[in-house]
């Protein structure tokens, strides 16, 4: 089963992405914030994807993708944000983020970029770097 981990401190935000990508089939993981997630991923759960927002507390998106890229994981990002800083955007596409998604999402979009970077078949799509 395909796994995405949802990183996202708007509890609402976790609730729509989360139910939109279990609606089409995806396991789902959650977490409130950086320091959540990694503690999570410290479980070793079989994740394919990370959906992650960038301003969240204890510990931001970009934090959180420099600690999980320095323990040597290759796991796609997807970004969530509602807003688009050209510094943010960089650092984050340094790191290997495979897009963006604003928000508020839109569902359609959430779920094809999700089935492009983790298929429910395991094959994978190259998604362009830089915002959806």
């Amino acid at each position: 089963m395909t796994c995405i981990l949802v990183v996202d401190d708007a509890s609402m935000v976790r609730l729509q992405v989360g139910g939109a990508l279990r609606k089409v089939g995806y396991t789902v993981l959650e977490a409130f914030d950086g320091v959540d997630a990694l503690e999570k991923l410290a479980a070793d759960p079989p994740v394919n994807l990370i959906m992650l927002d960038i301003h969240m507390p204890n510990m931001n998106g970009i934090e959180f993708l420099e600690r999980l890229r320095a323990r040597g994981s290759t796991i796609p990002v997807i970004m969530l944000t509602a807003e688009a800083e050209p510094e943010v955007i960089r650092r984050a596409k340094e790191l290997g983020a495979k897009a963006w998604l604003v928000k508020p999402l839109k569902v359609d979009l959430l779920t094809a970029t999700v089935r492009r970077a983790a298929p429910l078949d395991g094959s994978k799509d190259e998604i362009p770097g830089g915002r959806t």
